[in-house]
């Protein structure tokens, strides 16, 4: 072997470990910049959440419709209105804890000569609508020289008139919905629908009747006929309940059709002794109670309490469902 191919031998060797070496900088040099990337992410993310979570506090502590409406208004002689509207039922604006709260707020400042429920709802949970009704009549029991006026704008039906009847007096208008004095429980059933696409049904359940209510199983009659009686029952307390608020003035006996779930118009609905008199809440406030300076007694939620409220009653309606114990309830509709 030549002496110059002795010498060219140790040069490969020396480029390999020098290769080797850049490789392994260049290797820690793309680890180092991955894991300043994964930082930065990281501490982005965190800030980020930071200023979420600052700016959801200011909304929740800060917003003016936390509390009462009224507010600071609340000076001098005034008629306080509450409002009842939508859906009636427990998590919704116009659940029984609203209702109540800005119905006891009322009362109990001394400068409300009258107070008007202002009701524009199709009605909902017959509990909720029981709730609010037993809490007038004990509110007009306290305070005998408060008044409370029902207001039904454009419809006041079902469990929104379970309300109504508690007060003392109700007003419409001549084309307001007014009544619907029954109860409701409706779902889907898919038993053949499944049959065709070939699915099956199994639920493991402990009580021979405990699955009654499940849509993808066929009806029995026994349970057909006990449901019905269920709402059966609860049509007749909200039948007492509305003879009890509205005694004599109810057309009933000249009327059969007055509890069969109908709806009526405002014009209608005078003449059935359904309401009192026509008009608005402005009209009652000035006309009848005798003082037009309204104030809003009606709750208002921040939307910390609005998104905390929705995100329990996802959490739990799924969990019911899981369970499989979310039925058909039945509803004043």
């Amino acid at each position: 072997m030549h002496s110059d191919e002795w010498n060219e031998q140790p040069n490969r060797s020396s480029g390999a470990k020098d290769d080797g070496k850049a490789w392994q900088l260049l290797e820690k040099v793309a680890l180092a910049g991955l894991q300043e990337q994964k930082r930065a992410r990281r501490w982005g993310i965190f800030f980020k959440f930071l200023t979420f979570a600052y700016l959801f506090i200011a909304i929740a502590l800060f917003s003016p419709m936390a509390g009462l409406k009224g507010g600071s208004a609340k000076t001098g002689p005034h008629t306080a209105v509450i409002e009842v509207r939508g859906m009636i039922a427990d998590q919704e604006e116009a659940s029984a804890d609203n209702i109540i709260g800005g119905l006891r707020a009322a009362f109990e400042d001394e400068n409300t000569k009258g107070v008007v429920l202002r009701i524009n709802s199709p009605g909902g949970s017959p509990v909720q609508s029981g709730y609010v009704f037993d809490e007038i009549l004990r509110l007009r029991e306290k305070h005998p020289d408060i008044k409370v006026y029902a207001v039904i704008t454009d419809l006041g039906a079902s469990g929104a008139y379970y309300i109504a009847s508690a007060a003392d007096e109700i007003y419409a208008d001549k084309a307001s919905l007014v009544g619907s004095i029954g109860v409701t429980a409706a779902s889907f059933g898919f038993v053949e629908a499944m049959g065709k696409v070939g699915v099956e049904r199994r639920v493991y359940t402990s009580g021979e009747h405990k699955a009654f209510l499940d849509p993808f199983q066929p009806q029995k009659d026994s349970e057909t006929e006990f449901w019905q009686s269920v709402l059966k029952t609860t049509h007749q307390q909200f039948i007492a309940s509305v003879k009890k608020g509205r005694g004599e003035r109810l057309k009933a006996d000249e009327h059969p059709e007055l509890f069969s779930g109908l709806v009526w118009s405002g014009e209608q609905a005078l003449e059935l002794g359904l309401i009192d008199k026509f008009g608005g809440t402005s009209y009652v406030a000035r006309e009848v109670i005798g003082e037009e300076n309204i104030v809003d007694f009606t709750p208002q939620e921040t939307p910390f309490d609005r998104f905390a409220k929705r995100l329990g009653a996802s959490v739990a309606e799924h969990l019911a469902m899981w369970m499989g114990v979310n039925g058909a309830a039945p509803a004043l509709r």
